[in-house]
């Protein structure tokens, strides 16, 4: 009843939204100024759009870099960068939502600039969470905190898209960016599929109250039987196997990990037969290398090709192939995390007991979706993590590793977007290394501040309803910011149709 209510009511919004597209072009084409006073109207409304939209070969975008000075503005500026990349590190979603905005609203900085240095300070934020949360393993499972075959399925398409992202940050203009800002962080319902994963903020914080009433029930049921019973014994504590008989000598996963955080937690004796998790082991033996290698190998074949890239001519023969070397490269390897897990040779170790049954329109999809987190990351200045996180949750991950995942593939997707940006000579470098180092220092406050409440709570919906606040609040930011802008360039009759790459000289 819930879910059907919540789908009509993202129907009308996204009727909503669309009416208001049209609304914009319509206005768009109102704005246009007449070649000739006595022209008489065009009738041909849809064909008269199109043409103030078409491609035209002279560049209109000019950066604007204020000096890098001590001012009300730097101070302003660090001090919610520093938040948002504390809130956006623990959510997994990067805080572009929040750079973009401040970059350009309180520093100075034009919107596409704007763009370039936020994936400046989110490939900063990422490293520092890689860093922190390489060392960490996961709540449940005898496992490394971090899924790296869930991050081979999705991190070359995220590199894929990033590519493709930057590009279209180059054509498209800024009221586009920001329609299409707005359906993607609000939602649409074009399908049931996309409804289920691009209703992200709802559905985020819908997810944090579930898992939230399901941490008290299971928190009180662990106390209480610590309480009643005194000492656990092996046999007490039993699973049933695929079979439904009782298994002895095992313990569920979820209630393991809340027995072993009320023995820690108030020093209860542990219990005769019962198995504490390693909560830490060494670096080495954390990390799965030969994962790690292929994501690595992923990332400096598509560099090489980018810097190769930088030294064609744009749009000539070579730029092309150059750039559709790419899909090869990434589509390869993800082919092949997707081809072991569908064959189930492979499986995302950190669902637990859970059998996923991979169907391989569901891997193109959830393959889809990694492509489109790269494309919205590249073209807007955001982490990938808007999205991955939310896919990450409906694929039943938990959330501390639904966050480190999608943070260690957006150190990939980032850091390669800060390379193209450079290419294109988009952002000033003193700039991004001063902004890129504090959201460096917020992230590792803010993973060890949040980790603390988490062990002291015993609750990790909280990163739940961290994630659905920041896409919320990234949501209202950059589409208030969007819509304000476009509104001037309006009034002002400026140019708003696409660029053309092949003319773009950085």
């Amino acid at each position: 009843m819930l879910a059907a209510r919540s789908k009509v009511w993202w129907l009308i919004f996204t009727a909503i939204t669309m009416i208001g597209f049209f609304v914009v072009v319509s206005a768009l084409v109102a704005a246009e100024p007449s070649s000739s006073p006595n022209q008489a109207p065009e009738n041909n409304y849809v064909r008269k759009a199109f043409m103030f939209l078409e491609l035209n070969n002279r560049q209109r975008y000019e950066h604007q870099w204020p000096d890098m000075r001590f001012c009300w503005q730097i101070v302003v500026g660090s001090v919610l960068g520093f938040l948002g990349a504390a809130f956006g590190s623990v959510g997994g979603v990067g805080g572009g939502g929040i750079f973009v905005p401040m970059l350009a609203l309180i520093i100075g900085f034009d919107p596409k600039s704007s763009t370039a240095i936020s994936k400046c300070m989110i490939t900063g934020a990422a490293a520092a969470t890689v860093c922190y949360n390489i060392r960490q393993r996961h709540p449940t499972l005898e496992l490394p905190l971090i899924d790296y075959d869930l991050a081979l399925l999705f991190q070359p398409m995220l590199v894929l898209g990033i590519s493709i992202g930057v590009g279209f940050n180059v054509i498209f203009a800024d009221w586009m960016i920001t329609v299409l800002l707005i359906i993607v962080f609000i939602g649409n319902l074009f399908s049931d599929s996309l409804y289920r994963f691009t209703a992200m903020s709802t559905k985020s914080f819908l997810k944090g109250i579930q898992t939230w009433k399901r941490e008290t029930i299971k928190k009180k049921e662990a106390a209480r039987h610590l309480e009643l019973n005194g000492e656990l014994t092996q046999h007490e504590v039993t699973t049933e196997s695929k079979e439904g008989k009782p298994k002895v000598g095992s313990q569920p996963a979820n209630f393991t990990i809340l027995l072993n955080q009320i023995i820690l937690s108030a020093n209860h004796k542990v219990p005769h037969g019962f198995h504490l998790l390693r909560l830490q082991v060494s670096l080495i033996e954390n990390i799965c290398w030969k994962e790690l290698g292929l994501l690595v190998v992923v990332w400096i074949l598509i560099l090489a090709l980018q810097i190769a890239k930088n030294y064609s001519t744009t749009c000539s023969a070579e730029y092309w192939v150059l750039n559709f070397l790419q899909i090869p490269v990434t589509v390869g390897v993800s082919s092949y995390e997707a081809v072991f897990l569908y064959k189930g040779r492979r499986k995302i170790a950190s669902k637990g007991d859970a059998v996923a049954n991979w169907r391989v329109h569901k891997l193109v999809i959830y393959c889809g979706f990694g492509v489109l987190a790269g494309v919205l990351g590249g073209m807007l200045g955001l982490g990938g993590g808007f999205i991955l996180g939310p896919l990450f949750l409906e694929m039943g991950i938990p959330p501390q590793v639904s966050s480190a995942t999608a943070t260690f593939a957006m150190l990939f997707s980032a850091s390669m977007s800060v390379v193209e940006y450079y290419l294109l000579k988009r952002f000033p470098i003193p700039y991004a290394l001063y902004l890129a180092g504090v959201a460096t220092i917020a992230a590792f406050v803010g993973q060890h501040v949040v980790g603390k409440v988490i062990k002291i709570l015993g609750r990790s919906s909280i990163i739940i309803f961290i994630l659905a606040g920041m896409i919320f609040g990234s949501a209202i930011s950059l589409g208030g910011l969007g819509i304000a802008k476009m509104i001037k360039r309006i009034e002002r009759k400026e140019y708003m149709g696409f660029e053309d790459i092949c003319s773009y000289r950085p």
